[in-house]
């Protein structure tokens, strides 16, 4: 990598040893980074996947305690995982816009 290139820290969608956030530093176009994209794809993915299985299941007015409780806990899940895939997509916006202004 050449110095002019920049390079950025990037929050990645796995947490490390305790739930302790990964990072890599570099410009992006690295195997980390691009296996960090591929992640975020499938968890994107799994999210659109899963509210349509909540909203069909929200429509069954036969739907069970247990059910719901499922739901719920795989929501808490997907949630947590696109906040993260967020974060880390604001941080290298706000970073790629302090690197075009400077």
């Amino acid at each position: 990598m050449k110095e002019t290139e920049a390079q950025t820290i990037r929050l990645l969608p796995w947490e490390g040893q305790g739930g302790k956030p990964c990072y890599v530093l570099g410009d992006g176009s690295g195997y980390v980074s691009r296996l960090a994209d591929n992640i975020e794809s499938v968890q994107l993915g799994m999210a659109d996947d899963l509210l349509g299985h909540a909203t069909d299941l929200l429509a069954d007015r036969k739907v069970t305690g247990p059910e719901l409780h499922f739901l719920a806990s795989r929501l808490t899940e997907s949630l947590r995982d696109v906040r993260r895939v967020a974060e880390s997509r604001g941080s290298r916006t706000t970073g790629a816009a302090r690197s075009a202004d400077g």
